[in-house]
């Protein structure tokens, strides 16, 4: 099995506020699905870019955002194939209204839960 990043962009859902409820009962939906498949690592949404701590080497702390994209959502999923991935990308992709990036991470087999 090898484990994949599903994610999008914070700012990619740009659907009405008083359709959150019913995105949110459609993303759950889908994960209970993956859940069900054995597919569903872990999850969730990010509170928004404004609420950014970032942490230099030297230690130093900013807070709020600069001038990049950031995750607003991700699900990581462990499956068989790419192809599977896309799968669930596409479910969600359809469950979020906005399109989802796949990146596949790559294997480190003294992970602690390292598939393998």
């Amino acid at each position: 099995m090898t484990r994949f990043l599903i994610s999008f962009d914070d700012g990619a859902m740009t659907f009405p506020e008083e359709e959150l409820p019913d995105v949110a009962e459609a993303a759950h939906a889908v994960v209970r699905e993956a859940e069900s498949a054995g597919a569903w690592v872990f999850g969730g949404g990010l509170h928004s870019r404004e609420e950014v701590s970032v942490v230099a080497v030297d230690g130093t702390v900013t807070h709020g955002a600069e001038s990049k994209a950031y995750i607003g959502g991700f699900s990581v999923v462990d499956v068989p194939s790419r192809e599977e991935a896309l799968e669930w990308a596409a479910k969600l992709a359809v469950a979020c209204r906005c399109a989802q990036e796949v990146r596949e991470f790559v294997p480190d087999p003294r992970s602690p839960g390292a598939p393998g």
